[in-house]
C-alpha cells in the first residue's frame, strides 16, 4: 500500500521534470537509475530514500524541501476547500496541457507575458 506521502513527493517529481522540459530517462540517466524506477518513484509505488532525493532534487535544480511543498493543503478535508478552487481540478498540475501553457507562458518575453496575463484576468472576469 502507497503511503501519502510518497505519493505526494512522487507527483512533485514528476511535475518538476515535466516543467523543465526532461524526460523520464533523462532524469534517470542524471541520477544513475533506470528510467523505470523514476516511473515508480512518480507513482508514489517506491519510496524515494534521502540520498536519492537530494540527487533527484540535484538533477531537477530544486531544493529537497521542493518535494514535500503542498502537501499540508493535500491532507486538508475536502470540505474545508474554497468553492472556486472547485472549477479547478484538484491536481492542476498534474494536467499535462496546464503545465504546457505554463512552460509556454513563461517561454514569451515579459512585457508580452504580463499583457497577456492581464488579458487572462479580464477573460477570467467577464465568464
Amino acid at each position: 500500500m502507497t503511503h501519502p506521502v510518497d505519493v505526494h513527493v512522487g507527483k512533485r517529481i514528476r511535475h518538476r521534470r515535466w516543467l523543465v522540459g526532461m524526460t523520464q530517462q533523462q532524469l534517470a540517466e542524471q541520477v544513475g537509475i533506470k528510467f523505470q524506477q523514476i516511473q515508480k518513484y512518480e507513482t508514489g509505488a517506491n519510496r524515494v530514500s534521502a540520498s536519492r532525493l537530494w540527487d533527484i532534487a540535484d538533477a531537477l535544480e530544486v531544493p529537497v524541501s521542493f518535494f514535500f511543498e503542498g502537501i499540508d493543503a493535500e491532507q486538508e478535508a475536502p470540505e474545508e476547500a474554497a468553492a472556486p478552487a472547485a472549477a479547478m481540478p484538484a491536481d492542476i498540475l498534474g494536467d499535462k496541457e496546464a503545465l504546457d501553457l505554463v512552460r509556454s507562458y513563461y517561454a514569451i518575453p515579459e512585457n508580452q507575458r504580463r499583457r497577456l496575463f492581464e488579458l487572462a484576468r479580464v477573460l477570467s472576469d467577464v465568464a
